[in-house]
């Protein structure tokens, strides 16, 4: 089960109700099972697409959050708890964020990780706590996760969001829901019942993970960690990166390889550096006051230099 929530009235919700494409699945043949499978898989892009405006706003409350200073932090119980601590841990070695930008919060912490302790998302009182241990603040973003939209423990941390007066963001899977009432912001992918019935890991999971996708990656692209689709804050650490970065580099500066690889040694090895060095002409001092000034964005710095 993902993030579960509280007795009375859970079969009536969407994530509750039997499939009737899989009724039978257990007496299928293996291919013929792994086909009732991806069928349904097939339908969550749809169920998410459809929620693109509100993830857009979602995306641009994140993004004005990064802008001031604030954070972006995911909480959820079971499944929902575990895909916003994966996102958030993906952040940093991504797009060279500190790892206080997205921080992902899950009922039971990090024994939970691991080994399911389901009795920890029925606290609402424990998700407040859980947000203040980590200093939450007005600047920051809350992320919701609970497919069921009902979980008291992310219930109970939104409500705090609240009322300290940070933007909140409710991701579930079922119609009308609790959470989805009281966020600024609700986003809910209906994907209809599951292959396994109740087991909201599947669909519901697989949605989750889409809508984090996207919030994490459009708010960073947003705020000038992409240039076209390339990954600009890399930190060339290793053998592999260091050739991403050359890479990089080579793409966006339309050079050699050789070439990419001279001016990234000559910026210190920063990748945006060297690409507006190599744009430009400009030695690094320079090159890296364009982008102090652009706010990091290589696209921006690039512009202020050709109206020069």
């Amino acid at each position: 089960m993902m993030g579960g929530g509280m007795a009375g009235g859970i079969e009536s919700l969407l994530t509750e109700q039997r499939n009737p494409a899989s009724q039978s699945i257990d007496g299928a043949s293996l291919e013929e099972m792994l086909s009732i499978i991806n069928d349904e898989d097939a339908k969550v892009a749809g169920a998410v697409r459809a929620e693109i405006p509100q993830i857009a706003r979602a995306v641009e409350a994140i993004s004005q959050a990064f802008e001031r200073d604030g954070r972006l932090f995911y909480m959820g119980a079971g499944t929902s708890g575990r895909l916003g601590v994966l996102d958030a841990s993906e952040c940093p070695p991504t797009f060279n964020v500190p790892p206080e930008q997205v921080q992902g919060i899950m009922a039971g912490g990090e024994a939970a990780l691991a080994r399911a302790t389901e009795a920890s998302e029925d606290d609402p009182a424990a998700g407040v706590r859980d947000l203040k241990a980590h200093g939450f603040t007005s600047l920051d973003v809350l992320v919701g996760i609970a497919a069921s939209g009902r979980t008291p423990y992310v219930l109970g941390a939104v409500r705090e969001a609240r009322r300290l007066g940070a933007v909140t963001v409710g991701i579930s899977c079922t119609q009308n829901s609790e959470l989805a009432a009281i966020v600024d912001i609700a986003i809910t992918p209906l994907c209809g019942p599951e292959i396994v019935t109740g087991s909201t890991r599947m669909k519901a999971g697989t949605a989750t993970k889409l809508v984090l996708n996207m919030l994490s990656t459009g708010s960073m692209i947003r705020t000038g960690h992409v240039y076209g689709n390339l990954m600009v804050n890399v930190q060339p650490r290793n053998a592999k990166l260091l050739d991403r970065a050359q890479r990089i580099v080579r793409d966006a500066a339309g050079v050699t390889t050789n070439e990419a690889a001279r001016v990234l040694d000559r910026s210190g090895n920063i990748v945006k550096t060297a690409i507006v060095m190599a744009r430009t002409g400009l030695e690094k001092k320079p090159a890296e006051d364009l982008l102090a000034h652009s706010g990091g964005r290589v696209a921006r710095a690039l512009k202020e230099h050709s109206h020069k």
